[in-house]
């Protein structure tokens, strides 16, 4: 743990991007590097983010990911107006579920990919991805003619993530919390400060995210978790991407953006179209799933010696010369010992095994379509009793 008078000025780019009630707990332990996520610092570097994904996938790691914003959206017209956000269907969604969701505009685009928990039957949070939602939500609303309240609460989340995640939550906040199926959560009382604790996370691993409800207690519940999970070999962490990748988990800005649609991610799921409810993008992708989509995601792996890091741009995919795609996020996984990305691509060329020429900034490399995701196909970890 480096030196607690360390200071964050240094990594500061002024009053307009917050901190975190995590940040200066986060740099004690070792964090080096932030990044800016919905206008919030995020703990980017704890040095080698191989070490990272190790002490993910074989012990634990504890996350700052407060900047996965809340928007809360109450009144009389709370649920209706939820679901008028979103292509998916959540009549069936109870009080203290999670469901994974997506908010799409009236284009039928993509404007974020939020976890909802449904706190009350009027009463919901939407976790979100980097993107204004807050705004989105509150523009709807005026026009919308619903009764609603919509505002972003203190609320801050930390992840708890990996195989011995349930073990160190038992010994923080005791067995109740351990007994949680996977996409539920619960209220807690942590010693006077409330707190909701849930089975979720962006890692697909076993884990937890713990929604702290009064930022001023950040510095105390980041260290009496880490001084619980110490005897599980815990270790402060940021969120990996080479897991991420692994497991097709898409990331907001860099797989999806405005200008994509659920149907060209392979998203079917998340869309009803036959529902009686009304939601915002019901016209437009009733159009779309009728007209079809000319693109659609894949996964790769292509040769070569393993990239150092991740892309920082969305290389070209060509095919007999002419390109047909981009990939929007490639790594190499130490565990699969391959090179791995995820891409959207023209459908004629999309078929498993199709074989296609990457430009990465100048050299090019073959890849090769594979079947999605690449470890873990069934989400077992994750979802794992």
């Amino acid at each position: 743990m480096t030196n607690s008078s360390q200071s964050f000025r240094k990594f500061s780019f002024g009053t307009q991007v917050r901190k975190s009630p995590f940040s200066d707990a986060a740099l004690r332990w070792g964090a080096q590097g932030f990044s800016v996520y919905n206008h919030m610092y995020i703990p980017r570097d704890f040095g080698d983010p191989v070490q990272n994904f190790w002490n993910l996938v074989n012990d634990a790691i504890l996350c700052d990911v407060a900047v996965e914003r809340q928007v809360e959206i109450t009144g009389p017209d709370a649920a209706k107006f939820t679901q008028f956000l979103s292509c998916r269907d959540l009549s069936k969604c109870e009080v203290g579920q999670c469901k994974y969701v997506l908010i799409t505009d009236q284009d039928g685009g993509i404007i974020n990919d939020p976890i909802l928990l449904k706190l009350g039957e009027n009463h919901f949070w939407l976790s979100i991805a980097d993107s204004d939602v807050l705004l989105w939500a509150k523009g709807v609303a005026a026009c919308a003619g619903m009764d609603v309240r919509i505002r972003e609460p203190d609320v801050s989340p930390l992840q708890l993530q990996g195989p011995k995640s349930r073990e160190i939550l038992r010994a923080a906040f005791g067995d109740e919390p351990t007994e949680l199926k996977y996409y539920r959560f619960m209220e807690y009382d942590w010693n006077g400060v409330p707190l909701i604790i849930s089975r979720t996370g962006w890692s697909s691993e076993l884990g937890y995210e713990i929604f702290l409800r009064d930022g001023a207690h950040g510095d105390a519940l980041w260290e009496h978790i880490m001084e619980k999970g110490e005897a599980f070999g815990l270790q402060p962490g940021h969120t990996s991407s080479i897991r991420r990748i692994e497991a097709a988990m898409l990331s907001y800005h860099a797989d999806m953006t405005l200008d994509n649609n659920p149907f060209e991610l392979g998203m079917d799921r998340l869309v009803d179209l036959d529902m009686e409810a009304e939601f915002v993008s019901k016209a437009a992708l009733k159009q779309i799933k009728k007209q079809g989509v000319t693109q659609i995601f894949v996964g790769l792996e292509f040769n070569g010696a393993p990239i150092v890091g991740s892309n920082d741009e969305k290389w070209a995919l060509s095919r007999d010369g002419a390109v047909i795609g981009h990939v929007t996020s490639a790594v190499y996984s130490p565990r699969l010992e391959k090179n791995i990305a995820l891409a959207m691509v023209a459908i004629a060329h999309a078929d498993i095994g199709s074989v296609l020429d990457m430009d990465m900034g100048g050299e090019t490399r073959t890849a090769t379509i594979v079947p999605k995701p690449f470890y873990d196909p069934k989400k077992g970890l994750a979802a794992k009793s």
